[in-house]
């Protein structure tokens, strides 16, 4: 099963991407995120968009994503760390509907590593951390069919 997500075609030199808002980071990281999620449900089931609505707004919310990240933590790179922290630290106007404030920082964070890699076209190490954030979706497909 392909679960790559789209490159980016011209990728941001890695200096202009780390001066970018971490927020910012985040913002392009959830559309990353939600589209891998999206591109791996329709892999595994035949059910309608709404269905697979549901099932994406499962795993894609600040709780699950802030689970997902404290697993993932001891496998950042030093710059991803970073970029993490940052971002997790970020001074925020909003909030999740459906979550704790650390958990919404948390999930923040892991956005905006996410979205760092897509912006300077990493897509390797990009599809590495999706893929193992995700393995439960994969292991479990049968409960999205």
């Amino acid at each position: 099963m392909d679960k790559s997500i789209p490159n980016i075609n011209t990728p941001m030199s890695l200096d202009k991407v780390k001066q970018l808002n971490a927020v910012v980071l985040a913002y392009v990281g959830d559309a990353v995120e939600s589209l891998y999620v999206r591109s791996v449900l329709i892999t595994m089931s035949t059910a309608k968009a709404h269905a697979l609505h549901v099932q994406a707004s499962k795993v894609v919310n600040a709780t699950s994503q802030a689970r997902r990240v404290a697993k993932m933590l001891d496998i950042l790179t030093e710059d991803e760390l970073d970029i993490y922290r940052r971002a997790k630290n970020s001074k925020t106007n909003s909030s999740a509907k459906n979550a704790d404030l650390l958990d919404y920082k948390s999930a923040t964070g892991l956005e905006a590593v996410y979205g760092y890699l897509y912006l300077i076209g990493n897509s390797a190490r990009l599809s590495l951390l999706l893929e193992y954030s995700y393995d439960d979706i994969v292991k479990n497909y049968n409960t999205y069919r």
